[in-house]
């Protein structure tokens, strides 16, 4: 089985809910690469303790090829724009980066609860 190889940008109540989510799903196809958060949320601790490397945004997007998907689960839309932006200046056309949106939709296909959710929280691409 192919691997997906992802990060996941931002480790605030959403990032964190599916950080351990992916972290259950390990064997099912997925390698999780990094994840990126400057803050010190608990996602990011739990994330240094399972061993997965926190990058800044960056290295992330610096990753090139060597990545699929890019969750980023910020909330913020100049930040996505921006690693659209350099995604497409280092001419990555294979790496996708994944919103909140299309989380909401895996989630309802993964999740036995509910991700939270942030009131005023921008969604969409």
């Amino acid at each position: 089985m192919q691997k997906q190889r992802i990060a996941i940008v931002g480790l605030g109540r959403i990032g964190s809910a599916f950080l351990r989510e992916m972290l259950g799903k390990t064997g099912h196809g997925i390698e999780l690469v990094c994840v990126s958060e400057r803050a010190a949320t608990g996602g990011r601790a739990e994330a240094e303790a399972a061993g997965i490397p926190v990058r800044s945004i960056d290295d992330v997007v610096a990753l090139g090829n060597d990545l699929d998907v890019i969750f980023d689960l910020t909330g913020d839309a100049e930040l996505r724009k921006e690693m659209r932006a350099n995604l497409a200046q280092s001419g990555n056309r294979h790496t996708v980066i994944a919103s909140e949106s299309i989380l909401r939709v895996i989630w309802s296909l993964i999740g036995a609860e509910s991700l939270p959710e942030i009131e005023g929280r921008a969604l969409g691409y």
